[in-house]
């Protein structure tokens, strides 16, 4: 199913077009806006006008989750605190936990991205699909509830069923739950009615 026409039947050369504008965008973006990334570009020696390709994605450091927790809490932000409407970070289980912010246009793309999945998947726009995720910072519930607002998919929210014969949730004929295993692919299960 094709959620967004523009975006997902753009050809090759326009998709790569596009890929390059953006890639270009957010190289110059953290260079000038994040000293972390200033700092490494300029060991290495890169700049932003060193990306002319798409190729030369190869020539960019990795980030890795220590990067991350080295930065914490707000270092790795390209805009300033004010223009961050929502964050979220991890369990923090294995040391500091990471830190994302999100602008009101980050979330806007998290919704148009996440109804683009959920479509992918197989939902419609009748369908619905509870969100099995807790609502704490962790950030994967939020994912999907953005997409199920963009996608104007009826969104049940809650963290455990409740299986008792009298349960609401028996006639509201839920068709996906929402959780993520291994892979996307396997982060849906058709279900029909649950009782």
């Amino acid at each position: 199913m094709i959620w967004n026409k523009e975006a997902e039947c753009m050809s090759n050369k326009e998709k790569e077009e596009l890929q390059l504008k953006l890639l270009k965008e957010v190289v110059k973006r953290a260079y000038e806006n994040v000293p972390y990334y200033k700092n490494r570009f300029d060991k290495l020696n890169i700049r932003p006008e060193d990306i002319q390709t798409l190729k030369d994605i190869e020539k960019l450091p990795f980030t890795t989750k220590t990067d991350l927790r080295d930065a914490y809490p707000f270092g790795m932000f390209a805009v300033p605190e004010e223009e961050i409407i929502e964050v979220h970070t991890s369990s923090g289980t294995t040391g500091k936990p990471t830190v994302s912010g999100y602008t009101q246009k980050d979330l806007e793309i998290w919704g148009e991205v996440m109804g683009r999945a959920l479509t992918m998947a197989g939902a419609g726009r009748k369908d619905k699909i509870q969100n099995c995720y807790g609502y704490g910072l962790f950030t994967g519930g939020l994912g999907v509830h953005y997409g199920t607002q963009a996608g104007s998919f009826v969104r049940i929210d809650s963290l455990l069923f409740n299986t008792q014969p009298h349960n609401p949730l028996n006639f509201l004929k839920i068709v996906f739950l929402s959780f993520f295993l291994n892979s996307f692919r396997k982060s849906r299960l058709r279900v029909g009615t649950i009782r």
